[in-house]
């Protein structure tokens, strides 16, 4: 047991392996991408959902709650060497592992070559699929990365067994392969990731699946988190759009806490 938190610090769980760690705060994607990278929101209020565009009108998230459905949609319309693109992740797809793919996305400065997404997993130590579509699966088995063919879609799953999905991951078949290495990096980043609010948010805490460790925090670290990413982000640009005064953020879904 620990103690109760006290005024001044805030009670936060941290979760290995962050693909069993539940979603998280949306708004750790759709702030940063408003605030630090330019994209622009427009919302009905009676309606439960996030629609960001990128500023050159390239790119659309949206972010809608939808029984059986993905929660988060990324489409990118064609280039002069790429065809139209998707990518989208299901409602318990943990935000730091969408945020890899939307970070890697909105960096101006990026100039990585074609990656290979399955290295930062065998870097992890996953291993390979022995039925089915080709792919990798973590240490744990809980999660996979498979391809439909050599040039095909991409998937990756989380899952406790096979009657109890977690998440979902697709990536078409254009999806920029850096882009998924981004995503599969932070899959594989073996760093636990913060959890407060309600701990039936979790998607298990059987003590044999996930290494769960509460700690109290500052309650002005937990809030200055989000701020501190959000300037991180603008300082990749020379001349980043953020406005100090915009301090209203895009909506988010209710219910979930980082």
């Amino acid at each position: 047991m620990t103690a109760p938190p006290t005024p001044e610090t805030v009670e936060v769980e941290f979760i290995a392996p962050r693909h069993l760690a539940g979603g998280g705060d949306p708004a750790w994607i759709t702030v940063p991408l408003h605030r630090a990278c330019g994209w622009s929101y427009g919302h009905d209020p009676l309606m439960p959902r996030v629609i960001l565009s990128s500023p050159d009108q390239k790119a659309l998230l949206r972010l809608e709650p939808a029984p059986g459905r993905q929660w988060w949609t990324l489409h990118h319309t064609s280039g002069r060497d790429r065809p139209a693109w998707y990518a989208s992740f299901g409602a318990r797809t943990p935000v730091e592992i969408i945020a890899g793919f939307t970070d890697a996305l909105t960096d101006p400065a990026s100039t990585a070559p074609v990656a290979d997404p399955y290295e930062p997993l065998h870097r992890a130590n996953w291993t390979s699929i022995s039925t089915g579509a080709p792919g990798l699966v973590s240490p744990d088995g809980k999660a996979m990365l498979q391809r439909t063919d050599d040039e095909g879609a991409w998937f990756a799953t989380a899952a406790l067994g096979e009657s109890r999905p977690l998440w979902q991951a697709r990536f078409g078949d254009h999806t920029p392969a850096r882009l998924i290495a981004a995503f599969t990096a932070a899959l594989a980043d073996p760093h636990p990731v913060p959890r407060t609010g309600s701990p039936y948010s979790l998607p298990t805490r059987n003590p044999s699946l996930v290494t769960s460790t509460v700690r109290e925090v500052p309650a002005v670290q937990v809030a200055s988190a989000l701020e501190e990413r959000v300037h991180a982000l603008a300082a990749r640009r020379a001349d980043p759009p953020v406005n100090p005064s915009a301090l209203r953020r895009p909506p988010t879904r209710n219910g979930h806490t980082r």
